[in-house]
Parts: C-alpha cells; sequence; structure tokens
C-alpha cells in the first residue's frame, strides 16, 4: 500500500517563523513550467517571477518594458510547475506606481489569472498608498529597497545604493514604513552589508538579500545568472554554480557535427 505524505507548503507563516528560528531562507527566480518544477522538487523556499523576465526571457536592456500581461503569462506558467514553493510575482513597472486604484487591479489580475500566492513592488514612502491598499485587499505584499531596477533611469547606474548618510536613513525608514503597513518580507538589493545587518535586525518580517551580504535572513538569485545561462553579467555578489552556456554550447555543436556526418539518428535511433 502506497503511504500519500502531503506536501508543506511554503506560506508567510512559514518565512515568519523561519527568520524567528534563525533558518535562512533561499529564493531563486523563474519564468516557465519547466525550471519551476525542478526548483520546486530540489526544496527552494520561495520562486520569484521577476520582472528580470524583461532581460533575460525577452533581451531588454531593462527592467521597464514588461507588461502586467507578459508577468501573468510567465507566472501562470510558474505555478503550473510548483507544489511546494512560494511563488511571489514582481508588479512591473506602470502597474502600480501612479495610483492606489490601478495598483490594486493590476496585483488582483495577478493573483486571479495566475494562481501566485503574492506579489513583489518596489520603493518605500512614495508607494505606500498603493502598498496599503493592496493588502487591504487581503492580497500579500512584499517590498523592495535599495537598488529598485524599475528606477534605473533616476539613479544612472546599477552601483550600489544607500552608501550616504541620508539614503541610509531613508531606506531604513522606509523599511520601518513597510513592515508597519502589513508587508510580509522586503528584499534588499546591492546595499553596504552593515546597513543590510541594521535593517534586518531592526525588522520583525525577513529580509532578502541580493548583493547586500550575510545578515538577511534569505538570499535570492537571478537563474540565468546563478546557473550560467547569461555570462556577461558577472558582478561580485554573484556566486555562478554552474556553466549551462558552456555545456549547451558544446551539447548543441555535437548535435550540430553528428547530423553534419549522418551520425544521427543511427539505426537504432530510428523505426
Amino acid at each position: 500500500m502506497s503511504v500519500h505524505t502531503e506536501v508543506r507548503k511554503v506560506t508567510t507563516h512559514t518565512l515568519q517563523r523561519m527568520k524567528l528560528n534563525g533558518e535562512r531562507i533561499s529564493m531563486i527566480t523563474a519564468y516557465d513550467y519547466s525550471f519551476a518544477k525542478i526548483f520546486d522538487a530540489a526544496g527552494i523556499d520561495v520562486i520569484l517571477v521577476g520582472d528580470s523576465a524583461s532581460n533575460v526571457m525577452a533581451g531588454h536592456e531593462t527592467t521597464l518594458p514588461i507588461t502586467l500581461d507578459q508577468m501573468i503569462y510567465h507566472a501562470s506558467s510558474v505555478i503550473r510547475g510548483t507544489n511546494r514553493s512560494f511563488v511571489i510575482v514582481d508588479l512591473p513597472f506602470g502597474s502600480y506606481q501612479s495610483n492606489s486604484k490601478e495598483a490594486l487591479a493590476s496585483a488582483v489580475r495577478i493573483m486571479k489569472e495566475t494562481g501566485a500566492h503574492a506579489i513583489k513592488v518596489e520603493g518605500g514612502e512614495e508607494i505606500l498608498e498603493s502598498v496599503k491598499r493592496i493588502l487591504g485587499a487581503g492580497v500579500p505584499v512584499m517590498g523592495h529597497l535599495g537598488l529598485t531596477p524599475q528606477s534605473i533611469y533616476k539613479f544612472g547606474t546599477y552601483t550600489v545604493r544607500a552608501r550616504e548618510e541620508a539614503e541610509a536613513e531613508k531606506l531604513k525608514k522606509d523599511a520601518l514604513l513597510l513592515e508597519q503597513a502589513g508587508c510580509f518580507g522586503l528584499v534588499l538589493e546591492k546595499i553596504p552589508a552593515d546597513l543590510a545587518r541594521q535593517v534586518s535586525e531592526s525588522l520583525h518580517i525577513p529580509t532578502i538579500g541580493i548583493g547586500a551580504g550575510r545578515h538577511c535572513d534569505g538570499q535570492v538569485l537571478v537563474m540565468h545568472d546563478m546557473l550560467g545561462i547569461n555570462t556577461e553579467f558577472k558582478p561580485r555578489f554573484l556566486r555562478q554554480y554552474l556553466n549551462i552556456h558552456e555545456q549547451a554550447t558544446s551539447a548543441v555543436q555535437a548535435y550540430i557535427n553528428d547530423v553534419k556526418s549522418r551520425n544521427f539518428p543511427s539505426e537504432s535511433e530510428q523505426y
């Protein structure tokens, strides 16, 4: 007789408990069914359907061009591949900044049409009204402070943020505002490790770092960077665990050679 063991899904409650117990949270981006299935089965805690899809899936220079419809397509694909992981979806640029009604409508569409578990937004005090309205409708929200890629033209560069005291103080204030509003967690991107430590220690909610040092409650990487699919992006904070670019190139070249030399298909590979 086979024993059916129920999968324990990761929830916002799980993530909160992990922070309390000092257990680090693992998070990775995914944009399609196949990779989501691999990551979920491997035991990843959180999958982020990032607006980085604009860069790594669509080839745009920034995250700005991706639309809400495209994010919904990617998120739906990811959800179909997950069983246990907590899935968060980025609200794309322009779908929440201008007014809170639009922000809520965008968040509701993502939740209804994809089956995802939460949304993520970039920014602090300036988007607080949108955050409160989305949370008021019962949609879990994750914040994102530090380097916020949707504001790249304002920053003018992808360098480390909040090195200066004024920006660091604003970040700390924004982090508390987001927690008080009801966000369940916070991504801290490319800020000094000591600032990330201060923020992580000052909050009850978990922080997830990317280029923010080892004191955050968890870490996130873009799958294309971590797996070595994309080879151009090599910041200091990136640890590459595989070189798919190299392996895939070799495999495809071997396939081409086998086709050209009539080595593929062989006798045993035909009907």
